[in-house]
């Protein structure tokens, strides 16, 4: 298979550089990096892709029972490294993707060697002893919406999870972004992903790890990436003064420098 077709691989900046894979979330794609590759282009060799059944991927490739669970999306990762034949790489994971890295770096630790995540959550669901910022009662609600009328739950999601309300050309954006999204690869994605809990799977890093969370982030609130953390072992965490889960585009240049200095102190 051409994993490169697959998943609609882009390769730019310093062929000489390090390599920095850009992975996005739910309902996104690799244009959500744009205004990232070129704070990162001139020292690294940036690699983007899309996610099976995101962007312009190969939707014949798409398979539910491999999306149903992150290891699919984690195999996606693995495979454009190995295509690439990268190694020692940094993965900047958003959202979920931050998740799906972590699983990637176990699965393959020769080819991902540090890994930023950007508004991570590993649950979104509370529990006792956990805040993930959503009751099981919320999720449901939010994924039979979702199941029931896609295209009017992104119009009402999306600027929620934008958040900037001030500027709602972001949350048309994000909305734009989720309806180009096919709506039943959309269904699976978004049940593998609210229904995951890959708290356990945090303690399996080893690599180095820079988190960063927005101060105000209503999928994934303070507590959370306090939770991550504190449970990967000599991790990084820096509050963006950012609203909202997407600060790669609603505070690009904070969110840039946080990643551009965490690369320059890479070993």
């Amino acid at each position: 298979m051409d994993i490169e077709r697959r998943n609609n691989v882009t390769v730019t900046g310093n062929p000489r550089g390090r390599a920095v894979v850009l992975a996005h979330g739910f309902g996104c794609d690799q244009n959500m990096w744009r205004l990232t590759v070129p704070a990162l282009a001139e020292d690294h060799r940036v690699v983007l892709f899309d996610y099976v059944g995101a962007g312009r991927s190969d939707l014949t490739a798409f398979s539910e029972s491999r999306y149903a669970s992150l290891d699919g999306y984690a195999r996606d990762v693995v495979d454009v490294c190995e295509a690439l034949d990268l190694r020692d790489a940094v993965f900047v994971g958003h959202s979920v993707s931050a998740m799906i890295g972590v699983l990637a770096a176990r699965m393959a630790p020769e080819r991902v060697g540090a890994l930023v995540m950007v508004a991570p959550s590993p649950r979104y669901i509370d529990e006792a002893g956990y805040r993930g910022g959503f009751s099981a009662e919320d999720i449901d609600e939010l994924l039979e919406s979702l199941e029931s009328n896609y295209l009017g739950w992104s119009a009402a999601m999306a600027p929620v999870i934008m958040g900037n309300a001030d500027r709602p050309e972001l949350g048309e954006e994000l909305t734009n972004s989720f309806c180009a999204t096919d709506p039943d690869m959309a269904r699976v994605f978004a049940r593998t992903t609210f229904l995951s809990d890959s708290r356990d799977d945090l303690r399996t890093v080893t690599v180095p790890t820079l988190i960063l969370e927005c101060a105000q982030d209503v999928i994934a609130p303070r507590e959370v990436g306090a939770f991550v953390h504190r449970t990967i072992a000599d991790s990084k965490l820096v509050t963006l003064d950012a609203t909202g889960h997407c600060p790669h585009l609603s505070a690009p240049e904070a969110t840039n420098e946080a990643i551009t200095d965490f690369l320059a102190r890479l070993p």
